[in-house]
């Protein structure tokens, strides 16, 4: 059976003292909540934070993940951080290939790719994200441009590797602007992204692959968002910084 993921994505948030609270709140009320065996959490802060997650999650139930990571293994490389880094730390797992890396510093499909070979390197798990901006959307160009992206971000991969692979799915145009795909959008999308997976890989490889919906997912539309059969978690941004909000798309 495939996870069942929530993984909150800080971006570039908090404080130490914010982050060591927001820490803490999520340590004490998971520890509160008996989840299903298939359901897993992710925190994903800052890179200033991670090893604070890692004492964290020591004693808790959550995973912790990098925002980002090099696509090169290693060298002069001023301010970047390398798959091996993170796998040092005991970090899990890492996002690449979110719109924002893709529209603010031009990481292109073939980047994504690299970045995502790194990590497999080191026995990271990828959270390979991938989307359409509003123009894209409304000129019925998503499934073009979400094969784009799944094809050459992850096609190169064996189907054992694909396997330890994380896919998320955001909506551009839902990021951050409050707006909010359908549930019946999402499960388009979601079932669209598993069908390339079967047609590469075969059904019973596409069904072992979480894919996640990223995109103004809140406590109140979690769980008709989650009820969808090919939507298997998410990829929370703004929500994912107060502790309730997050917990109640946990708990979703």
């Amino acid at each position: 059976m495939r996870k069942h993921i929530i993984a909150g994505n800080w971006k570039m948030n908090k404080n130490f003292s914010e982050a060591d609270d927001l820490l803490n709140d999520l340590m004490e009320q998971l520890e509160n909540v008996k989840l299903p065996r298939e359901t897993q959490v992710i925190v994903c802060p800052p890179f200033p934070f991670l090893e604070m997650a890692s004492d964290y999650a020591n004693d808790s139930y959550f995973l912790v993940g990098a925002q980002n990571v090099s696509d090169k293994e290693s060298g002069a490389y001023t301010g970047e951080v390398s798959a091996e880094m993170l796998a040092s730390c005991e970090i899990d797992c890492c996002i690449v290939g979110h719109s924002e890396r893709r529209s603010y510093y031009g990481e292109t499909n073939a980047i994504v790719a690299a970045k995502v070979d790194q990590l497999l390197k080191h026995d990271l798990m990828p959270i390979m994200c991938c989307g359409e901006v509003l123009a894209e959307r409304e000129a019925n160009r998503q499934f073009d441009v979400v094969k784009s992206q799944i094809e050459e971000g992850l096609f190169h991969l064996s189907a054992d590797d694909i396997k330890r692979v994380v896919i998320a799915y955001e909506p551009v145009w839902a990021i951050g602007t409050g707006r909010t795909a359908t549930p019946e959008q999402a499960q388009e999308m979601h079932h669209y992204i598993r069908t390339l997976l079967a047609e590469k890989y075969g059904s019973a490889v596409a069904d072992e692959i979480s894919i996640l919906y990223g995109g103004s997912c809140k406590p109140s539309n979690a769980k008709e968002l989650f009820a969808n059969p090919d939507v298997d978690g998410g990829l929370i941004g703004g929500a994912s910084l107060k502790a309730d909000d997050f917990m109640g798309i946990v708990t979703a």
